[in-house]
């Protein structure tokens, strides 16, 4: 159903219904409607976790028949195919799942202060099927294994698998170093099995 019609355009074959972002279609062909996510379509709990977390990626569902072409301000788009799988998205970062994705907003447990901004809030897809999702130029995969945790900045951050156990670490020694408040000082530390999906661009606040 999700294919690349190149770097930065998902093609969509829409048969049914599929959900992305809204104001993520830049062309389509044959009979499709679009409607913006209503306000409890998915529920009061996932409305009150928005509104609670500030969490403001709004949906745009596409139901029919026919062909679509999603893109997100040029950025790359990566297909992740999941089999009876979950993962996390930064919510700015989400393009488009199809249906039967379940999905909810979650928070990351951390005993210091930090505002949504840095990535505490995220979106949680489980099931099988296809998501896209978008990156500030080409990304790398980062494996993490219990034996070797990975260390990465939260505005760089895009994804990670649902087997880890990402945490929020403060080092104090890089603000220092470095001279400035821009949020280095925070690391997201993710131990287990798995993988972290990073971008090389920072991304500033975003809710």
């Amino acid at each position: 159903m999700f294919e690349l019609e190149n770097d930065y355009l998902l093609n969509i074959n829409v048969n049914g219904r599929v959900w992305s972002k809204k104001g993520a279609m830049v062309a389509y062909s044959g009979d499709l409607k679009f409607k913006k996510e209503g306000t409890f379509e998915h529920g009061l709990d996932k409305f009150v976790k928005k509104a609670v977390t500030g969490e403001s990626s709004t949906l745009m569902k596409m139901e029919g028949n026919g062909k679509v072409y999603l893109a997100d301000y040029g950025k790359k788009v990566v297909i992740l195919n999941l089999q009876n799988e979950r993962i996390y998205v930064k919510g700015n970062d989400l393009l488009a799942f199809e249906d039967q994705i379940d999905w909810d907003i979650t928070m990351m447990s951390t005993g210091v202060g930090l505002s949504s901004g840095a990535g505490l809030f995220n979106v949680k897809l489980e099931g099988t099927g296809m998501v896209a999702i978008t990156t500030y130029f080409t990304p790398i995969t980062l494996v993490v294994t219990p034996d070797e945790p990975v260390f990465t900045d939260p505005q760089a951050t895009v994804a990670w698998s649902g087997g880890l156990n990402p945490s929020v670490k403060t080092d104090i020694g890089f603000k220092t170093l470095l001279g400035k408040t821009s949020g280095e000082e925070f690391q997201l530390q993710f131990q287990g099995n798995g993988f972290v999906i990073v971008q090389p661009y920072e991304e500033g606040m975003q809710y």
